[in-house]
């Protein structure tokens, strides 16, 4: 009998340290799924909390992806090809339970419909990657997901991040910045 293999699933790395805060990744973003510059309907948004320390903020694709698990309509499912969380927009009745579920609070309410936004991977090949390599920020990296990285660890939220990254930004002086 023959073992079919499921194929690598994407995941997009992020390097905090070498975000820019250019929103590159939110016009590739919002063009892809929108048809037009709308960085409020990005699927990866990019907070500055602090002066200079900006985060890009995704989703992680969880390991037990607890916004899954909490939607009470079945909106949300995950693609068995990349991995990632795909919302039916007519089913989600933008309720936000998969917001409070989500460790960091990752999906969000789309600006004028009555849905969550989340990140799809572009199915497979992330714009938002594809332009901060392009333009060498390289913040963030389309990869591949392994077993030995626990993925759980960036599912933060900009708060969380936002300290840690200024200090290692500005040293001493970041604790100040915070």
């Amino acid at each position: 009998m023959e073992r079919k293999m499921n194929p690598p699933k994407t995941w997009v790395f992020r390097d905090y340290v070498k975000c820019s805060g250019c929103k590159l990744c939110e016009v590739v973003c919002s063009i892809k799924h929108e048809g037009r510059i709308w960085p409020e309907a990005s699927r990866v948004r990019v907070f500055m909390l602090t002066p200079g320390v900006e985060v890009p903020h995704l989703c992680t694709q969880c390991s037990n992806y607890p916004c899954v698990a909490k939607c009470p309509t079945k909106a949300l499912r995950v693609d068995e090809n990349t991995g990632a969380v795909l919302v039916d927009n007519e089913t989600c009745i933008a309720c936000g339970l998969c917001i409070t579920a989500c460790p960091g609070n990752v999906p969000h309410l789309h600006p004028n419909r009555k849905h969550i936004v989340i990140c799809d991977l572009c199915g497979g090949d992330p714009e938002c990657a594809k332009i901060c390599e392009k333009a060498r920020f390289c913040a963030l990296i389309k990869s591949t997901r392994t077993a030995s990285v626990d993925f759980d660890l960036y599912s933060k939220n900009p708060e969380e991040i936002t300290p840690n990254l200024a200090i290692n930004l500005y040293g001493e002086k970041g604790e100040e910045l915070v």
